[in-house]
């Protein structure tokens, strides 16, 4: 599934601030269902004719009314900044998607999954625990969710509430700036080690682990998971950049 009806139109519906720089946008567009997983294209054109195309994973479950985004606020962004500062409910964006065949998840799809998600990488693993809550699906399932400060995980509220609701699903934060706010949390780095040790906990082999973050994160993460003995074919990787 991609894109093949072309950039269209969508209208900004309304925005909700998650953290101090993650602002999800909801967007009212005539998109084919997407995949948990994918993302779309935006498009900005100015006032001169110059364009910024920038890629964003969407957090809304498969067939919700409206398609959310999270967008992390940059600095130095061409796109970032128009979506924090500028946009209001009603602006129409030019929208190219849904996007992407390899990093997705599919109710069908069976066994144990692994999520591992870096600070704003947590967005499409969201998409897919959404849908996994709504199917009712009670495979086990394990997040570890890192970011620096318990004020920057975004979703956290709804995540515990999924993790309440669902004693097959476990979730573990991780803040490496910060304290915990529960005692099963971390408070160190990820790495092959700490991995090891809640591959252990958990229990269970994942037959699909999905990591999305910064590079050098999902770089470490994918590296300490096959050294933690999950086959490296297993390992589905997302990973962004620096510039939005």
């Amino acid at each position: 599934m991609s894109g093949d009806r072309g950039w269209q139109t969508a209208t900004i519906v309304s925005a909700q601030m998650r953290t101090p720089r993650l602002k999800s946008i909801f967007l009212r567009a005539e998109l084919e269902q997407h995949l948990a997983g994918q993302h779309v294209d935006l498009r900005l054109t100015a006032d001169d004719g110059y364009q910024a195309r920038r890629s964003y994973s969407i957090a809304s479950a498969p067939g919700a009314a409206l398609v959310e985004l999270a967008i992390e606020r940059l600095a130095d962004g061409e796109v970032s900044p128009y979506f924090h500062d500028v946009a209001e409910a009603g602006d129409a964006i030019e929208l190219l998607g849904p996007i992407g065949g390899h990093f997705v998840w599919r109710p069908d799809d069976a066994g144990p999954l692994l999520l591992v998600a870096g600070g704003s990488g947590v967005v499409p693993l969201l998409a897919m625990l959404r849908q996994r809550a709504q199917r009712g699906i009670t495979e086990p399932a394990l997040l570890i969710y890192s970011a620096r400060e318990w004020g920057e995980l975004a979703f956290a509220d709804e995540l515990q509430g999924y993790e309440a609701a669902d004693p097959s699903l476990r979730i573990r934060f991780v803040t490496t700036r910060g304290p915990a706010q529960r005692t099963q949390d971390l408070t160190q780095r990820l790495d092959a080690s700490s991995l090891a040790q809640q591959l252990a906990a958990w229990g269970h082999r994942p037959l699909a682990a999905y990591v999305c973050g910064a590079t050098r994160f999902v770089e470490t993460i994918a590296s300490g998971l096959v050294h933690c003995g999950v086959d490296a074919g297993a390992v589905r990787t997302e990973r962004y950049g620096g510039v939005a």
